[in-house]
């Protein structure tokens, strides 16, 4: 009877093992399962990996950008609240010059969590006035959304005869020109052309206005770099500098509303205008058929708009809203978004996204002259010479 005992005793034994075994391995399964589910994430508002979708309760952030990104922008704020991200998080886009979204800035505008000027030329001027009022740095996280070089554009005919007098089309020249009290008549014998006449935008009111101030810095200099206090300071410079202004035409804020009253108005308006290159790839269709043909001319020395992205560190900005600028970064610098930014003549900051091939602008407009190399490009100076040439030109400009 023992004998028969003894098996049948081992078989449970071992039966009670592999049970034992098989529920502390559920148990050690499913408890750490929970324990990971129940974890917070480290950063709460963040895009899950798995599903890639925003986390985090609906949102709205404002975003204080340049308009001449006004059409591209529009089109990746429709395109981002097709999205899941875009059903939570609301993108208010608020139009306003580079200097003009700084000052809201600095002022406390609680609209504004990103700024996103045409470059980050300002930059410097902005973060110290920034850290004089609140004592911190204010730029939380910053990438660049696209380039853009500087361009002169003048009427093709009016250009040949430029060129056929004063060799270059560059400052120096444009200055000469502006001397010439017989206008057109002494420059290329054109009486009914009239006065020769050049345009930019408002270096107080507009980025690409305070570019060509540093860029006649540098033409005048002959540098690329280190422009200085000593440079502006000079009194053939600023002689130079208040003769070529005294001959600017209009000044308007917007670079985009200069370009197209250019085109809308032709040569009666300007001869010749400074902008942004993606400026003038979007009108340069525009101009076919009116006025003749436009030619784009690139500065010997030139500056890149790298229209920059900054996620402000402001206290009105929570984990939330710097979370989803965070999201919508992303999303703007996703291949699909970046062709995009083509199409309206920016050179995307995306690497993956190619430049030049048969449909881009830079191969359908090549023959106006435009060019994937911009030639010598200059180095932003310091927040110091850009504020003593903004009061340079103001001085020199009165209430202008």
């Amino acid at each position: 009877m023992a004998e028969d005992k003894m098996p049948f005793i081992g078989k449970l034994i071992i039966l009670v093992v592999i049970v034992g075994c098989l529920a502390g391995g559920y148990y050690f399964l499913t408890g750490k399962s929970s324990d990971s589910s129940s974890t917070p994430s480290d950063t709460p508002n963040s895009t899950s990996t798995s599903s890639n979708q925003w986390q985090g309760n609906a949102v709205e952030i404002g975003i204080a950008y340049g308009t001449e990104k006004k059409t591209w922008l529009e089109w990746a704020v429709q395109e981002f609240a097709k999205t899941p991200d875009g059903e939570k998080i609301k993108i208010n886009l608020i139009p306003s010059g580079s200097q003009e979204g700084a000052q809201a800035l600095v002022r406390g505008d609680k609209k504004i969590h990103v700024w996103a000027p045409a470059s980050s030329l300002y930059k410097d001027t902005f973060v110290l006035d920034w850290q004089t009022k609140y004592n911190n740095n204010p730029i939380l996280k910053e990438d660049s959304l696209a380039l853009t070089p500087m361009v002169f554009v003048m009427w093709d005919e009016r250009y040949q005869a430029f060129i056929a007098k004063k060799q270059v089309l560059n400052f120096t020249t444009i200055e000469s020109a502006l001397k010439e009290k017989g206008g057109w008549l002494a420059i290329a014998n054109k009486p009914e052309w009239g006065l020769f006449k050049v345009g930019h935008t408002h270096p107080i009111k507009s980025n690409s206005g305070l570019m060509t101030l540093v860029l006649m810095g540098y033409d005048y200099t002959n540098k690329t770099k280190d422009l200085s206090l000593k440079d502006i300071l000079d009194p053939k410079f600023q002689d130079w500098m208040l003769g070529l202004e005294k001959g600017v035409n209009g000044l308007a804020d917007s670079t985009g509303t200069m370009m197209k009253e250019m085109v809308l108005k032709g040569p009666s308006s300007f001869d010749a205008v400074f902008v942004y290159e993606n400026v003038a790839i979007d009108q340069l269709k525009n101009a076919q058929g009116r006025w003749g043909e436009l030619k784009v001319v690139y500065p010997r020395q030139n500056m890149w708009s790298d229209n920059p992205y900054y996620i402000i560190d402001a206290s009105w900005s929570t984990k939330d809203h710097r979370a989803a600028a965070e999201v919508f970064l992303r999303f703007l610098l996703t291949d699909l978004i970046q062709k995009q930014s083509l199409v309206h003549g920016f050179r995307p900051a995306n690497p993956n996204v190619p430049i030049k091939f048969p449909e881009s602008p830079f191969t359908l407009y090549e023959k106006y002259g435009l060019k994937i190399e911009p030639g010598s490009t200059c180095e932003p100076p310091k927040a110091e010479v850009i504020n003593n040439l903004l009061t340079l030109w103001q001085r020199s400009q009165g209430t202008r």
